[in-house]
């Protein structure tokens, strides 16, 4: 009975698991593999057809490649003001750093569809954006419904995402260690590169991942920033799902893009740890 205890106390939070994530995912499988006609609706045959044309219609791929590169861009900024900034909030001292951690986290308590309509204001057309450039007689610019509006959007929502992963692994750096490597004669730049960096490695690796795939499946901020014109993946499957009916390909839409992010955040991972073992050995 021992021996059973610890598999014991795991089957609850299998089960939930089972039920919550694997249940539903396999349905959707199957649903993806269904015949589907205007006319008849959903069928009971077996298909492909599905699959094959995400792949090879080039709307689809449009798409693909429009979410990919949305994804791709919000993390890149994400890690570019995210890594600075986690890196200055842990050298803070007390009360400024719990302050600014609580200035970080704040926009989290507001919803995402709040945040973004705000958006819509500031990057409208008479928005105070742009009524700032006509201040300064600057040509006012057409963010809204674009691919900026979206990504800016986006870097709001997630940045604290990449921040707290980050943060979280300065925190377990000792920064006597820094301070050896200045007293040795080592710059603050190398002492950055060579000490810091590949140290917070796995809090990059985490906060790039987090932030990526809930870029690629965000449906709210595309929604309402990118309209009709700035399609995607999460998008799309909301058409065919409510608008066309066609859940059949809603559901094969769904599992490419999940198998999509799965193959690229793998590699990401793969390539992440090998130049981390390459950086310390």
């Amino acid at each position: 009975m021992t021996r059973r205890g610890p598999f014991l106390l795991t089957v609850p939070m299998l089960a939930l698991y089972l039920v919550v994530l694997c249940l539903p995912l396999a349905m959707t499988v199957v649903l993806s593999f269904q015949t589907y006609s205007h006319s008849a609706g959903m069928g009971e045959g077996f298909t492909v057809s599905n699959y094959l044309r995400v792949v090879t219609d080039e709307y689809y791929i449009e798409i693909f490649v429009r979410t990919l590169r949305i994804s791709v861009i919000t993390t890149v900024v994400c890690l570019l003001i995210g890594v600075p900034e986690a890196y200055i909030v842990s050298r803070m001292r007390s009360p400024w750093k719990s302050i600014f951690l609580i200035v970080l986290l704040a926009p989290l308590l507001i919803s995402v569809v709040v945040r973004t309509f705000g958006w819509s204001v500031v990057l409208g057309p008479s928005g105070p954006f742009n009524q700032l450039l006509r201040a300064f007689d600057i040509p006012t610019l057409r963010l809204l419904y674009r691919e900026p509006a979206v990504v800016i959007a986006l870097v709001h929502v997630l940045l604290p995402f990449m921040i707290i992963p980050v943060w979280a692994s300065l925190q377990k750096l000792d920064p006597m260690v820094e301070s050896a490597g200045l007293s040795l004669g080592a710059s603050k730049s190398t002492v950055l590169r060579r000490i810091v960096f590949p140290q917070i490695i796995p809090g990059i690796l985490s906060g790039s991942l987090i932030v990526f795939g809930l870029a690629a499946s965000s449906f709210a901020i595309p929604g309402l920033l990118g309209g009709r014109r700035v399609k995607t993946v999460a998008t799309v499957v909301y058409d065919e799902y409510l608008t066309q009916l066609n859940w059949p390909l809603g559901a094969a839409i769904a599992f490419v893009l999940l198998a999509t992010n799965l193959a690229i955040m793998l590699a990401y991972n793969a390539m992440l740890e090998r130049e981390q073992r390459r950086s310390i050995g």
